[in-house]
């Protein structure tokens, strides 16, 4: 994937890019420019990509017919009232700390890409367009500036929408792979064999003096001269505590294994790490969702065990460390799935009734929104549209729900487009 600090076209921008500069496909100045410090409210994403079961999880019927309510039984969860998965104890012994948006509705349509970019980005997907996600328009928007990278991806991005959008690639996140690898190391943040830091630090006075040299022989250089992203990703090459703070390895054996050595519980306890460092927008994917065939067997098996154990920690965690209230944690699928289980013992797509989980940031504690029929069909009280879910989430992050983008050809484009926060969400 290419990314451009900007687009003026001068050939001397390529000249800039740090991987001219002996330091390979490095690409930091992309997820660095234009931002400013700010001391308010952190961001973690979590995304189950295929559309996770809201009556198998958060939802669950167990006096429907067996062939809506499934295989698994509830347990009690530690909010008075509420019953979850017998999966998800871990996640049900937070409760308390939760505030569980149980009647989000979409429009149905009609594959995951859509829906994907729809539920990323709070803005319904037009043909031609890449609108920005959740994370870049929060960075954008807050105009964050620092040491740390502004907005981290965990694991593999999945479907579109993950991104900058008509921001720009600057407003990706910074990518830092699979945390859960046996020798795990974010390869952007180390210089290519053969390449040592002295080198790296001549070529960087090189750059200055040409710098230096341009602004005097071309006025209109002074536009297009080396760019501040530039120095924030030698910054970031040099500096021990952005090193520190994305070595999983330092975290002790039984946190570890508290998140679990899986990808999902590994790539959220990186997103504790990072918020605890300074980052501001972390983003976690976890696929594996689309449970067409064999949804019992894939839940129990592979995806509501890992889930529980890493999502119940990272609650649990970031409020013993005080960082809850000030980190808006969500957790997100692009739909739900079909009451009916189908021949193939499967759930099929079902935008019209789903659930998402919320977590501090200023949400209420201990909070069960809205509701749905005795199948988990229709939403029967408090309809949450996804603009309302935008327009939530980005009050909750402190960004102005009314504020303009406009993408390079001047079209404005709005922060939420018509919703409005959910207002018994907040505490």
């Amino acid at each position: 994937m290419a990314f451009n600090c900007d687009c003026d076209g001068a050939r001397r921008r390529d000249f800039l890019k740090l991987g001219m500069l002996g330091l390979g496909n490095l690409s930091l100045p992309s997820f660095l420019g234009a931002q400013t410090k700010s001391k308010e409210k952190s961001f973690i994403f979590v995304w189950l990509a295929g559309g996770p079961p809201q009556m198998d999880m958060y939802d669950m019927k167990p006096d429907a017919p067996g062939d809506i309510r499934g295989e698994f039984k509830p347990v009690r969860s530690k909010l008075s009232g509420l019953d979850m998965c017998e999966l998800l104890p871990k996640t049900a012994a937070v409760a308390d700390k939760l505030c569980l948006l149980r009647s989000v509705t979409s429009v149905d349509l009609g594959s995951h890409e859509r829906s994907s970019r729809y539920l990323q980005t709070g803005v319904l997907p037009v043909p031609n367009m890449d609108f920005a996600s959740f994370g870049s328009v929060f960075t954008k928007e807050k105009k964050l500036h620092g040491e740390m990278p502004p907005f981290v991806g965990v694991q593999k991005p999945i479907e579109r929408g993950w991104g900058g959008g008509f921001l720009g690639s600057h407003y990706d996140p910074f990518m830092a792979g699979d945390p859960n690898e046996k020798n795990y190391r974010v390869r952007d943040l180390l210089p290519p064999q053969g390449i040592t830091l002295d080198r790296i630090g001549r070529r960087r006075e090189i750059l200055n003096e040409f710098n230096q040299a341009w602004r005097t022989v071309d006025t209109e250089a002074k536009l297009n001269s080396y760019s501040p992203a530039v120095e924030q990703a030698y910054n970031m090459v040099y500096s021990e505590k952005v090193l520190k703070a994305f070595d999983i390895h330092a975290e002790p054996e039984k946190m570890r294994d508290t998140y679990g050595r899986t990808q999902i519980g590994q790539g959220l306890l990186m997103a504790r790490r990072l918020v605890e460092n300074g980052v501001r927008a972390v983003s976690v994917w976890m696929g594996g969702w689309d449970t067409h065939s064999n949804n019992f067997t894939s839940l129990k098996s592979k995806l509501l065990p890992p889930l529980d154990m890493g999502f119940g920690a990272l609650v649990a965690d970031l409020d013993q460390r005080g960082l809850l209230e000030n980190t808006l944690v969500v957790q997100i699928g692009e739909f739900g799935r079909t009451p009916k289980v189908n021949k193939q013992a499967g759930r099929d797509h079902w935008p019209k009734a789903f659930s998402v989980v919320l977590a501090g940031g200023g949400m209420k504690r201990g909070t069960v929104i809205g509701a749905t029929d005795k199948h988990a069909a229709e939403v029967t009280d408090r309809p949450i549209t996804v603009e309302d879910l935008s327009a939530t989430i980005f009050t909750a992050l402190g960004v102005d729900i009314h504020a303009l983008n406009h993408t390079p050809e001047g079209r404005p484009i709005a922060v939420v487009n018509g919703g409005k926060p959910v207002a018994e969400a907040f505490a």
